[in-house]
C-alpha cells in the first residue's frame, strides 16, 4: 500500500512551511503571517486526515462471527461444488473518500480493511479429487510505516488472525494463486466452476495467471458469483433489519430537523448540511446517496443533486435523503413548502402522490405482489396499483391524467446498497425491505412531488414502514415545519 497522495501531499506542504524564512524585505511580517496562516490550515488537513485514517475509522456494528459463516456456508451450496473468489474493495484515492467495503464481500464476512480476499470450497464428494467445505481469507502484507498513519492492520501473521477475522484460516495474500492453482490442478473440471466478481480486475488478474500456470485459455471468463450473492441477500436476517432500522431512525430525525430549517431565502445546500450533521451526530458514517434537495424547477429533476439554489416563497422543495448505518441504507424523500404552507394546487397534487402510495399499500400481498414492473402490465404489480391512482386522479392544466408524469418505477430493494440487488419485477416475500415511491413531476408548473417511505415484509406478511415516524401527510409535513 502507497501513502495515499492527498495525505502526501500535505505533509509536504508541511514540511515546505516549515523551511526556514527569508527575513529580508519590507513585506517580511505579512509573509510570516500568510506562512502561519497556511501552516495552521495544513496542521489542521492533516489532523483530520489522521483521525479520519485512524484505528475506529472503520469501526461497524458487526453481527456476530457465525452470522457471516453461514452465509459463506449458503453461498458454497449454490456453487455446485464449485469455488469463489471474491475481492475487498480497494482504498479510496482521495481522503475524503471514506472507505466502503465491497457488499458482497461484507455480506460474507463483515470484514471492513481494503485488500483483502476470500476463498470459497464448496464440498464435492464426486469430484476427481473429492473436497470438502473450506474458507480461507487473504491478508495483503501489511505496509507498517504506512499504519503509522492509518491505524495497524490485521496480517495473516498477527496472533490469532482467524480468530480475529472470524473465518476459519487467514493467510498471506501471496498464497491464493497458489492455493487456486492446487485445487484446479487435482481437478481440471473446476476450471469450469470458479465463480468471481465479473467487474473486479483482481479478480480477472487472477484467474488469468492461475490459467496461465496452468496450460490453460487465461482469457476464458469465470462464473458470475453476483448472481447467486444476490439470492441471500434479498431476504434480511434479524441482525440486518435491526440496522436497517437505526439506519431510517437517524434519517428520520435528520428530515425532521431539516424540515424546521426550511423558509425563504435558505440555500438547497444549507438543508443538505442539516441533514448531513444530522446522520453523522446519530453515529451514521455516511449518506447512503448524493442528498437530492430540490426547490422550485429542480423540484421536477429526478435525480438532482446539485443543490445550489436559493428557496423561494411559493416553491416546493423535493429532499430525497437518508443515510447508512453500519453498511445499511435507509431511502427516503419528502416534498415541503417552502414558505410552510401547501398551495390549494400543491396540495391537490401531494394528495394524488399520497393516494398512489396508500393504493400501492392497499394492494399488497406477501408472496404475490411485485415490484419495480416497468410495463405496468401484469395484475400483481404495484407499480400498476399506484400508476392507475395516478392517472385517474387529477390533471394538468391542460385537462389531460397525470400518469405521462410519473417518470420511473415505484420502489427497489434496500440494503447493504440503497439498491440492493435483486431479480425484477420482483415477488415480495417476508424478511424484504424496499421502497415505495410514486412521483409526479410537471415542470410547467414547478411542481415535483415524490413520496417514498421504506417497507419492511414482516414475518406474518403484513407491511411494516420503517420511516412511519416521519409525516406523511400535507397536513402532518405543515405542522413538522412549524414545531419548536
Amino acid at each position: 500500500m502507497q501513502l495515499r497522495s492527498g495525505l502526501a501531499q500535505k505533509l509536504q506542504a508541511l514540511s515546505r512551511l516549515t523551511e526556514p524564512l527569508d527575513t529580508g524585505g519590507s513585506g517580511h511580517e505579512a509573509d510570516c503571517m500568510r506562512r502561519t496562516s497556511r501552516l495552521v490550515l495544513v496542521i489542521t488537513l492533516v489532523a483530520a486526515s489522521l483521525i479520519s485514517a485512524g484505528p475506529r475509522a472503520n469501526s461497524l456494528t458487526k453481527q456476530p462471527a457465525s452470522v457471516y459463516r453461514a452465509r459463506r456456508v449458503a453461498l458454497a451450496e449454490k456453487l455446485h461444488g464449485g469455488v469463489a473468489v471474491l475481492f475487498a474493495a480497494e482504498e479510496p484515492v482521495l481522503d475524503l473518500m471514506p472507505y466502503r467495503q465491497d457488499e458482497d464481500f461484507y455480506y460474507l464476512t463483515g470484514w471492513n480493511e481494503p485488500g483483502a480476499a476470500l476463498l470459497i470450497v464448496a464440498p464435492a464428494q464426486q469430484a476427481a479429487s473429492p473436497r470438502t467445505y473450506k474458507e480461507i481469507l487473504f491478508l495483503p502484507t501489511r505496509n507498517l510505516r504506512m499504519e503509522k498513519y492509518t491505524g495497524e492492520k490485521l496480517g495473516a501473521e498477527t496472533a490469532d488472525a482467524a480468530m480475529k477475522a472470524g473465518v476459519d484460516q487467514v493467510l498471506p495474500m501471496t498464497a491464493l494463486p497458489g492455493e487456486l492453482n492446487a485445487l484446479v490442478a487435482a481437478d481440471r473440471r473446476l476450471d469450469q466452476s470458479i465463480w468471481t466478481q465479473p467487474a473486479s480486475p483482481q479478480a480477472r488478474a487472477l484467474i488469468g495467471f492461475v490459467r496461465t500456470s496452468l496450460g490453460q485459455d487465461a482469457d476464458e471468463s469465470a462464473r458470475d458469483v453476483t448472481g447467486l450473492t444476490q439470492q441471500l441477500r434479498v431476504v434480511k436476517d434479524e441482525g440486518e433489519i435491526a440496522l436497517l432500522r437505526k439506519a431510517s431512525d437517524a434519517s428520520i430525525q435528520a428530515q425532521l430537523a431539516m424540515m424546521k430549517a426550511i423558509k425563504p431565502g435558505v440555500t438547497e445546500r444549507a438543508l443538505a448540511g442539516v441533514l448531513w450533521n444530522g446522520w453523522l451526530g446519530a453515529g451514521c458514517e455516511r449518506a447512503s446517496y448524493a442528498p437530492i434537495v430540490g426547490s422550485g424547477i429542480n423540484s421536477t429533476i429526478l435525480h438532482y443533486s446539485d443543490n445550489s439554489a436559493t428557496l423561494e416563497s411559493g416553491d416546493l422543495v423535493l429532499v430525497d435523503a437518508a443515510c447508512e448505518y453500519s453498511m445499511y441504507a435507509s431511502d427516503i424523500t419528502r416534498t415541503m413548502p417552502v414558505n410552510g404552507h401547501f398551495t390549494d394546487r400543491q396540495r391537490e397534487i401531494y394528495n394524488v402522490v399520497l393516494g398512489a402510495q396508500q393504493a400501492a399499500i392497499d394492494a399488497f400481498v406477501a408472496g404475490k405482489s411485485k415490484i419495480n414492473d416497468r410495463d405496468r402490465k401484469d395484475p400483481d404489480s404495484l407499480d400498476q396499483a399506484a400508476y392507475n391512482y395516478i392517472n385517474t386522479h387529477g390533471k394538468d392544466l391542460h385537462g389531460n391524467p397525470l400518469g405521462q408524469y410519473w417518470l420511473h418505477g415505484l420502489g427497489h430493494m434496500v440494503g447493504i446498497d440503497v439498491h440492493d440487488p435483486a431479480q425484477y419485477p420482483a415477488v415480495l416475500k417476508p424478511g424484504m425491505v424496499f421502497t415505495i415511491e410514486p412521483g409526479v413531476y410537471i415542470p410547467e408548473e414547478k411542481i415535483g412531488i415524490r413520496i417514498e417511505c421504506v417497507f419492511l415484509v414482516g414475518p406474518d406478511g403484513k407491511l411494516i414502514d420503517l420511516v412511519a415516524g416521519l409525516p406523511h401527510t400535507a397536513e402532518d409535513v405543515e405542522k413538522a415545519m412549524h414545531a419548536h
